[in-house]
């Protein structure tokens, strides 16, 4: 084995590397939405353009926009969140799940995936609101699935947001994964 024979492997590796990269780039796709103020009805929300749910990133961006209407009225959250999901509505365990997430004054979280809420200005987003949704070499695994990922201002990974296809073709909600613990907000947070 010559001396350059690791430079050239490297070499080739690297080429390798390269290829496996941009073919995953081509994979990731980014969405950005803005919304000028928060609906605060159901009726708001479907009056949306993204409420068409006719792509899996408006579904996802509207999630978002459900769980911060969810932490400030829960009822009207409920039902934005069974709009989204069509024809299986949240469960009791998803409900109770959700109020877990939100208790001791975590209604923050969902803001936290908004341009500019970070743990420094205690997650208070900038307006008009915009929300960006990825997806990822993972986001088509499943036939007839889309899981999607959202960036947090509290959190160093994205969370994920997995969607399913309806027959006519509406993208609906199947499971979010947007509701751990993030940072705290520097208000609530002594060592800040």
């Amino acid at each position: 084995m010559s001396i350059f024979d690791k430079l050239f492997n490297k070499a080739a590796n690297a080429a390798t590397d390269a290829v496996k990269n941009a073919a995953r780039d081509l994979d990731n796709k980014k969405a950005e939405f803005t919304f000028a103020k928060l609906p605060e009805s159901l009726s708001e929300l479907k009056a949306l353009p993204e409420a068409k749910l006719d792509d899996p990133y408006k579904t996802a961006a509207l999630t978002v926009v459900a769980l911060c209407v969810y932490a400030a009225d829960k009822n009207i959250g409920i039902e934005m969140l069974n709009f989204l999901k069509g024809p299986r509505p949240l469960s009791n365990m998803e409900i109770q799940f959700i109020d877990d997430r939100l208790r001791d004054g975590k209604t923050y979280v969902p803001f936290s995936y908004f341009k500019g809420a970070t743990p420094e200005n205690d997650y208070t987003p900038d307006e008009p609101y915009s929300i960006t949704v990825e997806s990822n070499a993972y986001s088509d695994a499943n036939k007839g699935y889309k899981k999607l990922i959202i960036k947090s201002g509290g959190a160093d990974t994205p969370r994920e947001v997995q969607l399913r296809m309806k027959g006519d073709g509406q993208w609906l909600l199947w499971e979010q994964f947007l509701l751990p613990d993030i940072r705290k907000p520097k208000s609530a947070d002594p060592w800040a």
